[in-house]
């Protein structure tokens, strides 16, 4: 299952998986452009099943749990790339922009993935936390935001501690600015021209992490550094 799967690393991470056989469940809250994710998955497998959620709100996730239990009967797999981004100095950026990112990027990934343990334990599944480089150095501008990814590479870390034992293996992999919509949107705010070939492709971090879920189960990859190879910003 991939969150965030209606555009940008989510849809591409999503159709990697189905290329690679695997059945898909794609979450997102564009339905439009979730469609045209599923449309496109369906060239490799028709095992795909389409869920219009809003991560945030906590019995969207109940459901979802329930749904992917009933449709998918197990879950092998669970990638979380839903998110959203705030900008702007600490000292004028006020608490709302602080608790919608605590909702969006930290708390709905949490909840997820403890209502689909369950399932991951039965299969000795594996947890993809897809971050930021934000997650690893938090930058003047958009600290709110990179103290979130921060949460969540704990998140990850403690939780990798805690499933290890049951046969489960937990990733975080932490993208610098890549060819995507909300990259786009990153640009036009700081005045700067887009040059999406500068950068790397949603496809790069796809291919790197269905490269490390294929890994043998003597091995684990605990976190992946990736940053476009010219660096334009």
């Amino acid at each position: 299952m991939a969150t965030g799967a209606s555009s940008g690393i989510g849809r591409a991470i999503s159709l990697a998986l189905a290329a690679s056989g695997a059945s898909v469940f794609l979450v997102g809250r564009d339905v439009a452009n979730l469609e045209s994710t599923a449309k496109a998955a369906r060239q490799a497998t028709d095992r795909v099943w389409v869920s219009p959620t809003d991560l945030r709100v906590d019995g969207d996730i109940r459901t979802l749990a329930e749904d992917v239990a009933r449709q998918a009967g197990r879950l092998d797999i669970l990638v979380l790339a839903a998110g959203i981004y705030h900008g702007g100095p600490l000292a004028d950026a006020g608490v709302g922009p602080m608790d919608a990112l605590y909702q969006a990027d930290v708390r709905a990934p949490y909840l997820l993935t403890q209502s689909l343990l369950p399932l991951l334990r039965a299969r000795q599944g594996q947890i993809v936390f897809v971050n930021s480089s934000a997650g690893v150095h938090a930058r003047a501008g958009a600290g709110h935001f990179g103290a979130m990814q921060h949460a969540l590479r704990g998140l990850a870390n403690v939780l990798r501690d805690e499933v290890n034992p049951l046969g489960i293996r937990v990733l975080s992999v932490f993208p610098g600015r890549t060819a995507t919509p909300r990259t786009a949107a990153l640009f036009a705010a700081e005045g700067r021209p887009y040059r999406p070939d500068l950068l790397m492709q949603p496809e790069d971090v796809a291919d790197m992490i269905v490269h490390a879920l294929r890994l043998p189960r003597t091995a684990e990859v605990t976190e992946i550094h990736m940053r476009p190879m010219l660096k334009s910003y």
